[in-house]
């Protein structure tokens, strides 16, 4: 399978989890959405790596090139996604978020006061790979579907009210 091939199946999949269309996509990544559409058809016969990592990043994909050799970044990481979500939502704060508190926040769509300013730096700062990772957590452990867990991603920005574009 081609680089750019498994790239446009990794678009669509993720896409669709997120609820987001092709034209929010385009709009998103600075590609139009004739481009988007052609490479989730694997019709894109080249796309510049820049493209290529800018449109990744936004859906919170990696790109990488596999030497066989094992990396720093291939190996385990000792925190569970929602807690490593808990600790990036309480790095500005005095009070921490538990993890059990935000697993509860994104369980209900309920949101304390008190971690109302956590949520909004979480929604609004976090790496999108990270809330990836994360309703996949809550899909293996709760059994939310993913498309759930970003659909209450969206409805927590709202209400928090961030400011990134990707929940607009």
């Amino acid at each position: 399978m081609t680089a750019l091939l498994e790239l446009g199946l990794a678009l669509r999949r993720r896409r669709a989890e997120m609820g987001l269309s092709q034209a929010r996509v385009a709009v998103l990544s600075g590609l139009s959405r004739q481009t988007v559409n052609q490479l989730e058809m694997g019709a894109v016969p080249d796309l510049g790596l820049n493209k290529a990592e800018r449109l990744a990043e936004l859906l919170g994909l990696s790109l990488r090139v596999e030497t066989g050799l094992a990396s720093p970044s291939r190996l385990p990481s000792r925190m569970s996604p929602l807690a490593r979500a808990a600790a990036t939502a309480s790095v500005s704060y005095r009070s921490e978020l538990p993890a059990d508190e935000l697993r509860r926040m994104l369980s209900t769509g309920e949101v304390p006061d008190r971690y109302a300013p956590h949520l909004h730096a979480l929604l609004d700062d976090a790496p999108v790979s990270l809330l990836a990772a994360l309703a996949g957590q809550l899909q293996e452990e709760c059994g939310y579907a993913r498309e759930q867990v970003w659909k209450r991603y969206r409805s927590l920005a709202r209400r928090v009210k961030s400011l990134r574009g990707l929940w607009q």
